[in-house]
């Protein structure tokens, strides 16, 4: 019979595992598959013992009551073993979902239950039952249902141990040690009791069942096994490009990937247990190596309890050809228990990022130079037209001026010219010298910005510059295609205060006449039009908007806008003037471009540019200064 010392021990398995279920269903909240299976292994065990402590409260002439009750203990003791395997093969292989051929584990305990039941009808299972151990005599089928209790109870130990031969790791050994004797324990006493003879008590399965129900429960949730997954995880370590190491709290190697060995192991002679230290030479505190870098980070790791990042620059030789490899090392330290208990140091290859990157930058420099040429060429064009006008004027006024000078000169021996007729002779010649000054003065300011853009090409001129200064140059530039197209310009800014930007006002130049030649394009087929530039600030940022009233944005067109280099031009377009003008704000001016259609029609391109690089005075501040 059942002794009351093993009912209370039962009963108090049952308390705590309760309590563990209801941890388990308020807390742990996110539940994986080793979870999963270790909450069916104590539920089967539950079911179990609680049929022994019912068991032990019957009659012991109530042979009808006890049969009952150990069918239904039937579905608890032949599931644990299964299950135990089922954790073990989770383990090793780090598996989030359970494989096909795991169902075929319970073919056999799933038939011992059916059989169980059925049992008067076959006589299988047992050929004569009692409540008296002695007088038990099993049918032949119980021979099947322990033998397959033992190859799976046997099969996950071998395979734990095999597990623990083969990863040696002080990260690793506590969880295999605890899994391969948790399933020793019951597997040993069910031997002992299927073959020594002796009469063992109903209950010593399932006390023996109750050390692999906590020892699973230790290496489950207490050492964190799933964060470690172990054998997978090492596999998919070594096909990554990154390479990794494992240290201890004193700095031992413990473990290390592939790829750290091919490109530092073998070179700095590091090995499995060994020191980090041993493996230093005196040459590589001076050259900053990769295991000098290491110890200056595990030490300051080790100090603070904190992750470190640092850059890390490696030679490597590939035949007679010599090439640099970078990493961006990160040092995490391992936290169990509120102490350090290791450290884990990853070398990331960011090469190929960086290599990608530099051709990156270098695709968009050319890209921003090739929209520079375009943008001179077409003010270039412009500028033959701007300067075509003045030249004509000055040719017309220095003609004017000739024909004073010879009206003067053949004019001075006659007496009929009097000095009146002189003077007004020499204010009309003052006259058209002041149109020239007006003239060259505007020739000045075109070659001025044109010279200013020219000499952009390929520099970073980052000055302090007025709005009304950009205006201008805009205006100047521009000027030849406004006139050309029917376009006329309106300002819309405050005039009382001087608002100051600090960037390179040639690259802000380039975008706003950028964004004015699509405004005339978009005016083109209404034969011209207002364009409005239109400067808005506050707190936060500076918008300078540039408005038009042509046909406005596709919707398929302004999701795109900025993001890839799309035109609606059709073949008079390259699409690459707003995709570069949005590039130089981010870049020049830490600010950004952004779109929208106008009620009534048109469309407004605003050039947000950050309050940082802003500076206001009012103009009468602005005059005093």
């Amino acid at each position: 019979m059942i002794s009351n010392t093993s009912v209370a021990v039962f009963l108090i398995a049952l308390f705590i595992l309760l309590v563990f279920f209801l941890w388990s269903m308020t807390v742990q909240k996110k539940r994986r598959w080793l979870h999963k299976l270790y909450l069916m292994l104590a539920t089967a065990y539950a079911s179990w013992i609680l049929q022994l402590i019912v068991m032990r409260f019957i009659p012991e002439d109530n042979r009808l009551a006890f049969y009952v009750l150990d069918c239904l203990m039937q579905p608890g003791g032949a599931l644990c073993a299964p299950l135990y395997l089922c954790i073990a093969v989770t383990f090793v292989t780090g598996r989030e979902t359970p494989p096909r051929w795991f169902r075929l584990l319970f073919v056999v305990p799933v038939l011992t239950i059916l059989i169980a039941w059925t049992n008067p009808l076959h006589h299988l299972y047992y050929q004569n039952f009692s409540v008296v151990r002695s007088e038990i005599v099993f049918g032949p089928y119980i021979i099947v249902s322990g033998l397959f209790s033992y190859i799976f109870l046997l099969g996950a130990i071998v395979y734990m141990v095999v597990f623990g031969l083969r990863n040696k790791s002080a990260l690793y050994w506590k969880q295999f040690a605890m899994l391969a004797i948790s399933g020793l324990c019951p597997l040993a006493v069910s031997m002992f009791a299927t073959f020594s003879g002796s009469e063992v008590p109903i209950t010593a399965t399932p006390m023996s069942f109750m050390v692999t129900l906590v020892l699973n429960g230790i290496a489950i949730f207490q050492l964190n096994m799933l964060d470690i997954v172990p054998i997978a995880t090492q596999h998919v370590l070594d096909a990554f490009s990154d390479g990794y190491i494992v240290l201890s709290e004193d700095g031992i190697v413990i473990k290390y990937n592939r790829i750290f060995e091919e490109l530092f192991a073998r070179r700095y002679g590091i090995t499995e247990n060994k020191k980090l230290i041993d493996c230093i030479r005196q040459e590589d505190g001076m050259q900053k190596s990769p295991v000098y870098s290491m110890l200056s980070a595990l030490e300051s790791g080790s100090r603070e309890n904190t992750h470190i990042s640092y850059e890390q620059t490696l030679t490597v030789q590939s035949g007679d050809a010599v090439s640099k490899k970078y990493f961006v090392v990160d040092l995490t330290p391992l936290v169990l228990n509120g102490r350090i208990s290791g450290f884990v140091i990853v070398f990331k290859d960011v090469t190929q990022l960086r290599d990608s990157l530099k051709r990156l930058q270098d695709s968009q420099e050319r890209m921003l130079e090739q929209e520079r040429f375009a943008f001179l060429g077409q003010m270039i064009g412009g500028l033959a037209h701007n300067l075509k006008t003045p030249i004509m004027s000055i040719s017309g006024c220095i003609s004017a001026a000739e024909a004073l000078v010879d009206e003067c000169t053949e004019s001075l021996d006659d007496p009929e010219v009097t000095k009146e007729d002189y003077l007004e002779i020499y204010g009309e010649m003052r006259d058209w010298f002041a149109k020239v000054r007006e003239s060259t003065a505007y020739m000045s300011d075109i070659i001025t910005a044109i010279k200013g853009q020219a000499t952009n090409i390929g520099t970073d001129d980052n000055v302090t510059f007025t709005i009304e200064e950009m205006l201008k140059r805009s205006m100047l530039l521009m000027r030849h295609e406004l006139l050309n197209s029917g376009c006329r310009l309106k300002l819309d800014y405050n005039r009382d205060e001087e608002i100051t930007l600090q960037g390179d006002i040639n690259n802000l130049v380039q975008v706003i006449g950028n964004l004015l030649s699509n405004a005339i394009y978009a005016q083109k087929e209404m034969g011209g039009g207002e364009i409005e530039i239109r400067i808005r600030r506050d707190e936060e940022k500076l918008d300078i908007c540039v408005m038009d009233r042509g046909s406005g944005i596709p919707e398929n067109v302004q999701q795109k806008l900025f993001k890839s280099m799309i035109t609606s031009k059709g073949t008079m377009g390259t699409g690459l003037g707003l995709y570069i003008s949005n590039a130089v704000i981010r870049s020049k001016f830490n600010g950004e471009m952004r779109a929208e259609n106008r009620e009534g029609g048109g469309s407004t391109f605003v050039i947000s540019i950050p309050a940082e690089l802003v500076n206001v005075r009012t103009a009468k501040t602005a005059r005093e200064g």
